[in-house]
């Protein structure tokens, strides 16, 4: 009986370690992303699919991403940032390049956002989500028209609006009300925009980030500067909601994923990638997050009704005075200069 114990624990043993090697042995993704940015039931779907596993960490700025990365020691595989934070990243050497033949869902993406100016040949980034920086209102609070960023220095509206938390947004809010470029390297229009950044604080409910739904949702504030997305969630849900794409301009934005210099799995980033761009994924993605598709496959399997909306896909005519970020090189310094100027006040 002792031999036939003995024989039984080895046999459970051995099929322990084969078990244990076969996991050690599995290929693990490691993505880094921005927080609430993707249906992560997504990734048990990836690895049915592939047998790879993925790690998921978060990030609440496009600096954070890359000063984690800047810095190395990382062991990330696949990013998803901004516009002119993929132009820096190019620039400083910290992205692979990106082997379109193993993306064939790539004939997925929309003509329109491929070949930007931060990544003119497709060289480096595969689009992921797009949209606008704007102002959403609650109609029940706010009864007279929004259309302009003045509103945000109407005093009337005191204590009942937030800004966001994001250094360049906030700063392109009041360039663009004094009629500057966001990507301006003029000291001047930088700072004539703290300026009035400061004469607007203390009518500012807060700088808000990634809580601005339930704020909104909950009327602790009437009006708020939100990135589209977040607009699109609350009023798909709440029709006393309402997004304003103000007439002096604002920001256009693009988030593209990425494979981080030095990243260990490039091949199952590639298989990553090609995997978002497929048209269903893309659609669990649009779903979840709420943001604007890049992907035409996935434009098919969407609600008719959120074409030509503001908050999801505004027609061109709405977009004429928007730009995008750019990377200011050097004079970030100055940003981040007049952004401390401003939080100290």
């Amino acid at each position: 009986m002792k031999k036939v114990l003995s024989l039984v624990l080895l046999v459970a043993l051995m099929g322990t370690l084969f078990t244990g090697c076969k996991k050690d042995d599995q290929v693990v993704l490691n993505v880094y992303n921005w927080g609430d940015y993707i249906d992560e039931d997504i990734f048990d779907i990836f690895e049915e699919e592939t047998g790879i596993k993925v790690n998921y960490e978060t990030y609440a700025t496009n600096e954070e991403m890359y000063t984690k990365i800047k810095k190395g020691g990382t062991q990330y595989d696949i990013a998803i940032p901004s516009d002119y934070m993929i132009e820096k990243m190019i620039k400083e050497d910290l992205v692979e390049p990106i082997d379109l033949t193993k993306i064939p869902n790539y004939a997925n993406i929309d003509t329109r956002f491929k070949n930007l100016a931060f990544d003119p040949n497709n060289a480096y980034s595969v689009p992921y989500f797009w949209g606008t920086v704007g102002i959403i209102y609650n109609t029940n609070i706010i009864t007279e028209p929004v259309d302009s960023w003045n509103v945000l220095w109407d005093e009337k509206y005191a204590g009942q609006f937030t800004m966001v938390d994001s250094q360049r947004d906030s700063i392109m809010v009041a360039l663009k009300k004094l009629g500057y470029s966001m990507n301006t390297k003029s000291v001047a229009e930088l700072e004539a925009a703290r300026d009035v950044l400061i004469e607007q604080k203390p009518n500012v409910l807060a700088y808000v980030g990634d809580n601005v739904k339930d704020m909104l949702i909950s009327e602790e504030t009437a009006m708020a500067v939100v990135w589209s997305g977040e607009a699109s969630t609350v009023i798909q849900e709440y029709d006393n909601f309402e997004y304003a794409l103000p007439k002096e301009g604002s920001n256009i934005w693009f988030d593209n994923v990425v494979i981080p210099k030095g990243a260990k799995n490039i091949d199952a980033a590639h298989q990553f990638v090609d995997f978002l761009c497929r048209g269903d994924i893309g659609f669990k993605n649009a779903d979840y997050v709420g943001y604007a598709t890049c992907n035409t496959e996935t434009m098919k399997l969407l609600d008719p009704a959120l074409m030509g909306t503001t908050y999801a896909y505004p027609d061109d005519a709405l977009l004429e005075n928007f730009e995008i970020f750019s990377d200011p090189g050097d004079f970030i310094t100055e940003y981040d200069r007049v952004w401390t100027e401003l939080k100290a006040k």
